[in-house]
């Protein structure tokens, strides 16, 4: 029996290079080099309506038997474009290629799991989400790069700085044996809140000013 050419790839996980170099081979297995520049489209997740994906797809080939639609940073695409994709996926356009290229995998998200069903799925590196714990952690340790890392990290992913700041309370009003370590911090934690809502300081800069501070607090775990 033919194995059937899937028309649906995802490529998952931070390492870029590794993703490219699949993709490429994809091109260069299905698009003639001279028919790129009308076969190919590049989206971006963040930008992209529904009405123009649905345009993309629905093109024909122009002098080769593909063409391809490739849409970055998948992870971020909107609900109801996931939600086409996820119809689309169970009888995709002839002659289409959709490819999702995203940094981390959404096990929780039904529309995705739904399109890897009908799809071909690559893996690559991917980094552990980051969350307040792993950032409280950090500061534990007294290892300012690692937390401002996480932190700048958890802010590209959308976390709101009030909810940054709650999980370190969290953290340390349950988990801290040192009182008045404990104690330092949250008073920390207030003058930097204090700092954001009265416009002093620019939300991430005041907490890269508090994660800094935060790392020269106690001693070192471990």
């Amino acid at each position: 029996m033919v194995r059937k050419e899937p028309a649906l790839y995802i490529f998952i996980g931070q390492d870029a290079l590794l993703k490219d170099a699949k993709i490429r081979k994809l091109k260069e297995d299905f698009i003639p080099a001279h028919t790129q520049y009308f076969n190919l489209d590049i989206l971006y997740a963040k930008d992209l309506t529904l009405k123009g994906l649905q345009e993309k797809l629905l093109s024909m080939p122009f002098q080769a038997k593909k063409r391809m639609v490739i849409i970055k940073e998948a992870q971020g695409l909107k609900n109801d474009i996931k939600g086409f994709i996820a119809g689309y996926a169970r009888k995709p356009q002839a002659g289409t290629l959709l490819v999702l290229d995203m940094d981390r995998c959404l096990s929780n998200d039904e529309p995705m799991r739904q399109i890897a069903r009908y799809s071909e799925v690559f893996r690559s590196k991917e980094e552990a989400r980051p969350d307040t714990f792993a950032l409280s952690r950090a500061i534990d340790s007294r290892k300012p790069g690692y937390a401002l890392r996480l932190l700048n990290q958890l802010l590209k992913n959308g976390e709101k700085p009030e909810r940054i700041l709650g999980g370190l309370r969290y953290s340390w009003e349950h988990n801290c044996a040192d009182i008045t370590l404990a104690k330092k911090r949250l008073r920390a934690l207030l003058g930097c809140d204090i700092e954001i809502k009265s416009g002093k300081l620019r939300p991430d800069f005041a907490l890269e000013k508090l994660i800094t501070g935060l790392c020269g607090f106690g001693k070192p775990s471990g």
